[in-house]
């Protein structure tokens, strides 16, 4: 295992060796107000984007094709298209089973630093040495126009609160990481008249931290974000903010802004054979794991909860591509509770959305929908998650399901076939 191999934090690898990136991380943390993760776009290069997403097993099989294809490849990186550590099962498996198989191999990942604390002892255990932590302002007052919500655990936190959350996580993340020997670049998105100004103090507080490695990433414009009226910074301004950042930390200059599935050489362009080796091996009947949630305090069952789709709170009658949030219910009181609304990921991002609902409702045993499309069924029945098509009011089909009564009566007869009564966006 070569460090000065990694072609992202060493220029002078890039024409020599080569990355791949595996998408197995659908589901993130935050929203960021430049981000929009649709995904399948051959001709769009940016990070956020892929054309599939793998479970760790389908990641393997795809591995195994590229470092026989491209035995320069010296890093695997998990990028997205979410958050690592908002998937962390997957994460983890994942670096472990390379690190198993390909022991030579440097393993990176890339994250917002939300999430990645708890995870910073195995990381180093199983001998990740690149990490890239995305910053984009050590400023709450600058971050909270950048992020429209920080999601921590179940709980959704406004911009105010969730830009200072966030940056204390990544102030944690990186001191965490260099103390435990990993070598650490930021990564900050230029973002023209919201945070091009605040740039070289990012890289000034980081480099406090003790990072590495500083890049200054130029916005892509992404169409359907909240900041796709912003232009991309022009070559100038990075230039100059690469300068005044300098002063503090070494930049990285030929960074290339990769897809969640990139592959080979940084300069080469999408390979239609691995997008479609990608699509074969996503496509593959091997379980996509989804974490499951630590057991309540002072329970053993791990799953106590059941989510309802509800339209106003009293009757099973909304379609799951039209709900934008889930009333979840406790059954492990002596009646069930209702414990909160939970939002649900936004639509627009074709199967994403399922993956990342099943961790959304990663604690819940039971769904009841008045209806649900074949997506969807099929991806959080293999998640563990029971779903039931019922019509009638909520308190007494949750009082029927946890004193085991018989509830055919309310069952929807006929199955919804995937068809929504909504605006025709939601099941995307």
């Amino acid at each position: 295992m070569n460090l000065d191999h990694h072609p992202c934090f060493n220029a002078k690898a890039c024409k020599d060796y080569g990355r791949v990136h595996l998408p197995i991380a659908p589901a993130c943390n935050i929203q960021c107000n430049f981000c929009n993760r649709k995904f399948d776009c051959v001709n769009e290069s940016r990070p956020g984007v892929s054309s599939s997403i793998l479970s760790p097993d389908q990641a393997m099989a795809y591995l195994a094709e590229v470092v026989e294809a491209k035995p320069n490849t010296t890093v695997v990186g998990i990028a997205g298209p979410g958050d690592p550590f908002a998937n962390p099962v997957q994460t983890m498996k994942t670096l472990e089973k390379v690190r198993e198989t390909y022991p030579d191999m440097m393993l990176c990942v890339a994250s917002n630093g939300l999430n990645i604390a708890p995870y910073m002892d195995e990381l180093a255990d199983l001998k990740v040495t690149h990490v890239s932590i995305t910053v984009n302002a050590v400023d709450p007052e600058i971050g909270k126009k950048i992020y429209s919500w920080v999601r921590d655990n179940k709980k959704s936190i406004g911009p105010e609160q969730g830009a200072k959350l966030l940056l204390e996580r990544q102030i944690e993340a990186i001191k965490g990481l260099r103390q435990r020997g990993l070598i650490v670049k930021i990564n900050s998105i230029v973002l023209p008249g919201t945070n091009d100004h605040h740039i070289p103090e990012v890289a000034k507080k980081t480099a406090e931290l003790g990072a590495n490695l500083f890049n200054c990433m130029p916005y892509f414009p992404t169409k359907g974000s909240n900041f796709s009226h912003l232009e991309e910074p022009p070559a100038r301004m990075i230039k100059k903010l690469r300068k005044s950042a300098q002063v503090h930390m070494p930049q990285m200059t030929h960074c290339k802004r990769c897809r969640a599935d990139a592959v080979g050489l940084l300069d080469d362009p999408m390979n239609a054979h691995f997008m479609e080796r990608l699509t074969f091996h996503a496509n593959t009947p091997i379980p996509f794991p989804v974490a499951p949630p630590p057991p309540r305090p002072g329970t053993t069952q791990a799953r106590p909860y059941v989510a309802v789709a509800t339209r106003e709170g009293v009757l099973v009658n909304q379609h799951l591509g039209e709900a934008r949030t889930l009333n979840i219910y406790d059954m492990s009181q002596k009646s069930p509770v209702m414990i909160e609304s939970r939002s649900l990921p936004e639509p627009g991002t074709k199967i994403f959305r399922w993956y990342e609902l099943a961790n959304t409702v990663r604690d819940c045993h039971t769904l009841l929908v008045s209806g649900i499309g074949n997506n969807p069924r099929e991806i959080l029945a293999k998640e563990g998650l029971k779903i039931l098509e019922i019509n009638g009011m909520i308190d007494l089909v949750l009082s029927a399901l946890k004193n085991n009564e018989d509830i055919n009566h309310l069952i929807v007869r006929e199955n919804s076939g995937g068809e929504c009564l909504g605006t025709g966006t939601g099941c995307m």
